[in-house]
């Protein structure tokens, strides 16, 4: 989409995170001891080109140490600028085997694909590099370099052996599963935290957040949403939810005539999509899946997300228009208080 007046620049974070209830006092942990039930303890790391937060009430060292050490190993795998992770290898060289979590996370996004209509679609890859939001070296590609990139996109291209995890792309498609990879793992952060024990706990991996039972008082987690053109768009009270937002705004580009192109690119046509949109955030019970559903949503663009929900129904959203409204699923407005200075008209979508 373009724009004449540039988008103002806000801060990497997606979601503003929103502790409004003080953790209860205890002594810190020492030595080998475990922190108290009711002590909200965390760690920070910057890993897949975002800033993390991870909390939990009675986290251990090793449990936060344990899941920093997840995140960066499902980097090292599934990152396509790393030369030796499992993804860089098949796009080098076409067709390989890779490990089972690779295997069982491409199997997932090509379900999501297909459910999306193609909205989404992993093999986008080499025209999101060709408008240099790979690289940061941005330009707008010619119409016809773009017309021959988008005869490798089709998802559909993809073969898979499921006895020996082969996985083959078609000559010159590349995949990228950068809009699932971050809902995935707060999937595998939910569990992990889980088997140690840890219900209570929030993650926010740069606008990918989970939450996870309540606070010691038994209240919710308030998760604050960015509004796409600067400040607070309001908060969120919810528990045992991802919340997932995809925009514009994230990633983009102004060329000399003051247009702005964004990265999330359109795999019909090869452009930034445009579809009246701003930003799609998705709440529902699979991390991977709203992650999946917040980039193809946007794609699909306001109408074509508003029929998308109604036909399933099976998660909430809150879209935010280029027209001026914020529209809401009746079960995401049953939790979302806007805040004061919120500049959209609101509106319930209708079932």
């Amino acid at each position: 989409m373009r724009y004449r007046t540039l988008l103002k620049k806000i801060a990497s974070l997606f979601l503003l995170l929103l502790l409004l209830a003080g953790c209860a006092s205890g002594a810190s942990p020492a030595g080998g001891v475990s922190p108290s039930p009711a002590e909200l303890r965390g760690t920070e790391l910057f890993a897949m080109d975002t800033y993390m937060e991870l909390k939990g009430y009675g986290a251990s060292d090793a449990l936060l140490e344990a899941a920093a050490d997840r995140i960066r190993a499902l980097e090292d795998a599934l990152s396509t600028t790393r030369e030796e992770s499992e993804i860089s290898r098949l796009n080098r060289d076409g067709e390989t085997n890779v490990s089972e979590e690779t295997y069982r996370i491409l199997t997932r996004s090509l379900e999501l694909c297909r459910e999306t209509g193609g909205a989404l679609d992993i093999t986008v890859y080499p025209v999101v590099r060709a408008w240099g939001f790979t690289t940061q070296s941005y330009r707008v590609p010619e119409r016809g370099e773009i017309a021959a990139l988008l005869e490798t996109v089709d998802y559909r291209g993809i073969a898979r052996d499921d006895s020996t995890r082969a996985v083959s792309l078609p000559e010159s498609a590349e995949i990228d599963l950068g809009a699932v990879t971050k809902g995935y793992v707060v999937d595998v952060l939910r569990s992990l935290f889980e088997e140690a024990g840890v219900h209570d706990a929030l993650f926010n991996l740069g606008g990918n957040v989970l939450t996870m039972g309540t606070k010691p008082d038994g209240s919710l987690w308030h998760v604050g949403i960015q509004d796409p053109q600067g400040g607070l768009l309001g908060t969120v009270e919810i528990t045992d939810k991802a919340l997932i937002t995809s925009g514009g705004y994230e990633r983009y580009f102004e060329d000399e005539d003051g247009n702005v192109y964004w990265h999330i690119m359109d795999p019909q046509t090869g452009y930034p999509a445009d579809g009246g949109l701003l930003s799609v955030t998705v709440m529902g019970d699979e991390g991977i899946r709203c992650d999946a559903l917040s980039t193809a949503l946007f794609i699909m663009g306001t109408e074509g997300a508003e029929a998308f929900w109604r036909n399933h129904k099976d998660f909430d959203m809150l879209l935010v228009t280029s027209d001026g409204r914020l529209l809401l699923t009746p079960d995401a407005a049953a939790v979302f208080t806007p805040d004061e200075a919120c500049p959209y008209e609101t509106a319930v979508i209708e079932p």
